[in-house]
């Protein structure tokens, strides 16, 4: 590893790790930022969120004896250094890479990954589960929960901390306050922990009190209550309020400085002393040692490749126009139908440059909403906007929306109300990995009555689709779309007003029928032009909705193919071929049919282009696909 790694490359676990001296650590805290830095630049992934807690990451695994200590990280973007340090240094390069290590806590992939994690606010329920599961099986292990400001905002992070208060397990949760999601906070919240940061008279009195019970410790348990009333009595008087935490029945500490290594373990030390449910409040930068990342928190979340040294992003140019990235399309056509239909509103749930919301919100911030890592609000709020009238365009990642379905089916569909969801990141989104593909939307959103389900195949149906869910009259409609780049450098055209239900044929053929939805349709289009050239006829039709099914559409491909195959970028069981199997099923058809898609499995991560040949809905799985059927329909052609 080199004389610049000479501590790190001691570290193979976090024994290793309790041979340093404490001041050590200070230095072992530089080398694994600088090995993150080494690493990430070459080998994108998510960076400011784990430079950010590199001091708070060797902290924990100097006081805590892991992984007979549980440390459960929420999300998981901010776990690197955790991975480095617990036996996954040398293999690091390969973090994401498709067959390597996966970018998020993977319980299959080390003892150390105590709890799955990739989407936000699940650390302090999955935590208080573990520390309860330990009482019962009479275990003496510690439970910790590390989790971001912006991962509190999700309702699923006050429900634990609800029930964590009262239960009086053994329990810490540090909150990683960095004033950062992927945007920056919104919401009262944050606010809350501004009051609280920036209070030095509550700070100092924090500090006094926790030396002074320290000290009196010795004197017994009685001396211990009397201190923590005094502590709650005066606490309440400086902020003119009560502590939320403590509310809950948490033990309030800090704020403490989250890149202060030393005092992190000696403030770790202590805490580990007090029973009960507990939260250590941390203050920390996110980027933190790497200046530009510091500076644009972020676009350096994830910003792919750079030059390390001087902080340059690069970018692989190529003297081709480049079809813009869906999401773009979404966000720039979200404005122009905003400018033309005054109620038209943007919500997203803390992406709003992760899913270009931002552009509107630009131009117009009173029409846009970030309400924070909360997707069941965000579907619910757009409900409420529906009913008043207004047109919510709901823009969530597509393995996000799971997260509110009883939303979806209880305050949208049930009451037909007009909101359109925008589901980014349909289908295999790739290195992030099983956690955040959108596998599964058009399964479980067809069987919700009232809703539409749609999927363009390249932008200008994606344009096109969102200029006709706005239409008044319309009830719930979801239009779903891949991550990256479409196929159209020209895709600004006329809007045209889609017939809902309606799909096309965009390919006369007469051996086998080709049914695709959405974007995988451009890769199944290019197997049909290589069928084509080797005698092999295909007639491709692009549905464009899951539901409603185009019934006419439909009874044209029952009645003149034998041999039918579908292609979709989501899971097979209840997914679009199921529904056009279902439908020739119910009208009398038996041609054969042969479903591609997401297998009923977890597909890992990997470059989506490896994905999709890993499922067999690249362009070569779905030519290999075809021919092998095709060649009973050739030999009767020719008899």
């Amino acid at each position: 590893m080199g004389e610049s790694y000479k501590l790190l490359e001691q570290i193979n676990n976090s024994l290793d790790l309790k041979h340093l001296e404490p001041d050590q650590l200070v230095e072992l805290s530089s080398e694994l930022r600088q090995f993150i830095i080494d690493i990430v630049s070459t080998n994108p992934g998510h960076f400011g969120a784990s430079l950010g807690v590199v001091e708070l990451t060797v902290a924990l695994h100097y006081v805590f004896n892991t992984p007979s200590d549980r440390i459960i990280w929420d999300v998981g973007h901010q776990a690197y250094g955790h991975k480095i340090l617990t036996g996954r240094r040398d293999i690091f390069h390969t973090n994401r890479k498709y067959g390597g290590i996966s970018g998020f806590p993977k319980r299959t992939e080390s003892e150390y990954d105590s709890f799955g994690t990739g989407h936000s606010s699940t650390s302090i329920s999955a935590a208080l589960g573990m520390a309860i599961g330990n009482e019962l099986k009479d275990e003496k292990r510690h439970v910790v929960a590390v989790i971001g400001d912006g991962s509190m905002t999700g309702g699923l992070a006050f429900e634990g901390l609800n029930n964590g208060g009262t239960q009086k397990a053994d329990l810490l949760v540090i909150l990683n306050d960095n004033n950062m999601a992927i945007d920056p906070n919104v919401g009262a919240l944050k606010e809350y922990l501004l009051d609280i940061t920036t209070s030095q008279t509550y700070n100092k009195f924090k500090t006094d009190v926790w030396n002074l019970m320290g000290r009196l410790d010795k004197l017994g348990p009685r001396t211990r209550t009397i201190i923590q009333k005094l502590e709650n009595a005066v606490k309440s008087a400086i902020l003119k309020q009560s502590n939320l935490f403590e509310s809950l029945g948490f033990r309030y500490f800090g704020p403490v400085d989250g890149h202060d290594v030393v005092y992190l373990t000696k403030v770790l030390n202590d805490l580990k002393n007090i029973p009960g449910p507990k939260l250590l409040h941390c203050l920390t930068v996110k980027g933190k040692g790497f200046t530009p990342a510091e500076q644009n928190q972020t676009i350096w979340h994830a910003p792919g490749l750079f030059n390390k040294t001087t902080g340059e992003r690069i970018v692989i140019k190529t003297d081709k126009p480049t079809p813009p990235r869906y999401q773009d399309v979404f966000g720039h056509t979200l404005v122009e139908l905003a400018e033309q239909n005054e109620k038209i509103v943007g919500i997203t749930p803390a992406m709003p440059s992760g899913c270009s919301l931002n552009i509107m919100m630009e131009k117009m911030p009173n029409r846009t909403f970030d309400v924070g890592i909360a997707e069941q609000h965000a579907v619910t709020f757009s409900a409420g906007l529906a009913a008043e009238g207004m047109v919510p365009f709901c823009n969530i990642y597509s393995s996000f929306m799971q997260r509110a379905f009883d939303q979806v089916i209880h305050d949208v569909a049930l009451q037909n109300l007009q909101v359109v969801l925008c589901l980014d990141r349909g289908g295999l989104v790739g290195d992030d990995g099983a956690t955040h593909h959108g596998a599964y939307d058009i399964a479980y959103l067809r069987s919700i009555p009232n809703m539409v389900v749609s999927a363009p195949m390249n932008e200008e149906e994606l344009r096109n689709l969102m200029f006709t869910a706005q239409q008044k009259g319309n009830g719930p409609f979801a239009i779903r779309y891949p991550r990256g780049n479409g196929v159209m450098t020209d895709w600004r055209k006329p809007f045209k007003t889609i017939d809902i239900g309606k799909g096309r044929q965009i390919r006369q053929g007469s051996d086998i029928a080709l049914v695709t939805i959405g974007h995988i349709g451009n890769m199944a289009a290019a197997a049909a032009d290589k069928l084509e050239s080797e005698g092999i006829s295909v007639a491709h039709f692009d549905m464009r909705f899951a539901k409603p099914l185009d019934h006419e559409l439909l009874h044209k491909i029952g009645k003149s193919y034998n041999t039918i195959v579908t292609v979709e970028d989501g899971c097979l069981p209840g997914g679009f071929g199921s529904a056009v199997l279902e439908w020739l099923n119910d009208n009398g058809y038996n041609a054969k049919v042969i479903r591609l898609g997401i297998p009923d499995r977890f597909v890992d991560h990997g470059s989506q282009q490896e994905l999709y040949k890993e499922c067999g809905i690249d362009t070569d799985g779905i030519y290999q696909t075809i021919k092998r059927v095709s060649k009973p329909n050739l030999l009767n052609k020719a008899i």
